[in-house]
């Protein structure tokens, strides 16, 4: 603490000479910022002076100029020894046989999970590794896109099999994940011991305003079709000729639950849609790409020691995988996990049909919770070794609030992709979310907010975050879903239809008894 004294009374009795300076010196606000960054290794694609050189130089960079390139099948090897999860590789041919063979459904989901979990980790692996030759700024990008691979591919496939509530439900539950659990998990490992840990501040502050701008955006819906709850004029003047119509006027009634309200709200959470994946592009033009002249691809002005060493770590380190072995290894890898991912769903069915879990629950908590099984893994090894007093290192993924970047980008990127896709593949899937789910997203993002406001962390506040997915989790449990808004997702009927056969059904019900 003396030193850092001593170093802060230092930088106050020199600022009023380096103010004189910067009066007489007419460039001297140039010489000041270069000063101010003797201690960087500027990448080496930073050229202030030409712009011509910059995608020669990304290229020679992504090619591994002046690295030790590794070949292909040392890469093969190392992507798949780099980490003791990869040994639940041996379930991805078990489920695959289990699936085909149609045994115990139960058995095939649990398979399924454990043979995703080595294949997060390599997305992850890979990501690190392409990092390498692309900078941090993009690195980043790439880590956190291949981190988000698997509920894509989730989310896509639901969207195929017309599972909407369940896809919206699984969308809002990793949204609230990665929210939560995953950053909450990290800040309470990482922070074990250590005071406080800081994050980000240049992307951090950003974050902050297009979280609250995409969970917002998801209130436009919810509030629109909450205050459609009385019927019109029209409807109660118009009769109901069958028995699908009185159904439908019945539930209208209570709920604005049309064909006519569909389609309204279809129509403009495609334009919200457009314009959140507006939003997205520009904050990371803003990121990669900020104001002024050279500033594209570079660490922001304010950047840490801490930031500044990773990035010249980065550039420095050798990589351990060929790039173009690694852009090889992601596709084969998405190509796996699509497949294993696909008879996960399937080895569901028999389990929602049982009514085992509320299909809320699994969306809100079961299927995201796929997405933490490595990290949760590897949180656990870690306390099971400290608990016996090994010394041990903090595992590095698990120190950082990436998870966060990825809700992000998941709530403003991939979530406006499926409902366009859905468009597309005609599938009525909306930006109108469950109530319930609507809640505790907006709760997740003012807490995260709150947690995040200072850029610092520690293991209290990550202890505050995992509780509160916990209590998310439980109430989860007991919420059975909101009906009305079930018959706007209905996909192979409209929604008079749908109204009308919940009525017949509950009619039925009702005789038998």
């Amino acid at each position: 603490m003396a030193d850092l004294n001593d170093k802060t009374a230092t930088t106050t009795q020199t600022a009023p000479l380096q103010s004189n300076m910067q009066k007489r010196t007419p460039h001297s606000a140039e010489a000041s910022q270069a000063t101010a960054t003797d201690d960087q290794v500027l990448p080496l694609h930073h050229n202030r002076d030409s712009y011509m050189d910059r995608p020669l130089a990304a290229w020679e960079r992504f090619n591994g100029k002046g690295k030790h390139v590794p070949g292909w099948w040392s890469s093969f090897v190392k992507t798949v020894t780099h980490s003791w999860l990869n040994t639940l590789l041996v379930f991805l041919p078990a489920a695959w046989a289990l699936h085909f063979t149609h045994v115990n459904p139960r058995i095939t989901f649990a398979f399924a999970i454990l043979g995703i979990v080595p294949l997060e980790k390599m997305f992850d692996f890979l990501g690190e590794q392409m990092a390498l030759y692309c900078g941090q700024s993009i690195g980043d990008l790439i880590v956190i896109t291949l981190n988000n691979a698997v509920e894509v591919t989730l989310a896509i496939i639901l969207l195929t099999k017309c599972r909407l509530r369940l896809l919206q439900a699984t969308l809002i539950g990793v949204v609230v994940l990665h929210l939560l659990l995953i950053p909450g998990a990290a800040f309470l490992t990482g922070g074990a011991k250590i005071w406080q840990q800081h994050l980000h501040e240049h992307p951090t502050q950003l974050n902050h305003v297009i979280l609250t701008m995409g969970v917002v955006t998801l209130l436009l819906p919810a509030a629109f079709f909450g205050a459609m709850n009385e019927p019109s004029i029209e409807t109660q003047a118009r009769g109901s000729e069958s028995i699908v119509e009185r159904s439908f006027a019945v539930l209208s009634e209570r709920g604005a639950v049309s064909d006519e309200t569909r389609g309204a709200i279809l129509k403009f959470s495609r334009g919200l849609a457009i314009l959140l994946l507006m939003v997205y592009i520009c904050s990371r033009i803003y990121l990669h790409n900020p104001p002024g002249d050279g500033n594209a691809l570079t660490l922001p002005p304010n950047a840490t020691r801490a930031e500044v060493k990773q990035e010249k770590k980065k550039e420095e380190a050798d990589p351990e995988v060929n790039p173009w072995a690694g852009l090889a290894m992601i596709v084969i890898t998405v190509g796996i996990m699509a497949a294993t991912a696909e008879w996960l769903l399937e080895a569901l069915e028999p389990v929602v049909g049982e009514e085992v879990v509320t299909e809320e629950w699994l969306g809100l908590i079961l299927l995201p919770f796929v997405s933490f099984a490595g990290d949760g893994f590897v949180a656990a090894g870690y306390f099971i070794l400290k608990l016996f007093r090994y010394k041990t290192v903090i595992p590095e993924e698990l120190a950082k609030g990436r998870a966060i970047d990825m809700s992000i980008q998941f709530l403003t990127l991939w979530l406006p992709f499926l409902v366009l896709l859905s468009w597309w593949i005609d599938k009525p899937l909306s930006l109108l979310f469950d109530l319930f789910e609507v809640v505790i997203l907006t709760g997740s993002c003012f807490l995260v907010n709150y947690v995040t406001a200072d850029a610092k962390t520690n293991w209290a506040e990550g202890f505050v975050m995992v509780i509160f997915y916990v209590m998310i989790a439980i109430t989860a449990w007991f919420y059975p879903g909101q009906l009305s808004h079930g018959h706007l997702l209905a996909c192979a009927t409209s929604v008079a239809q749908s109204v009308a056969g919940v009525s017949s059904s509950a009619t039925e019900g009702t005789a038998h008894e």
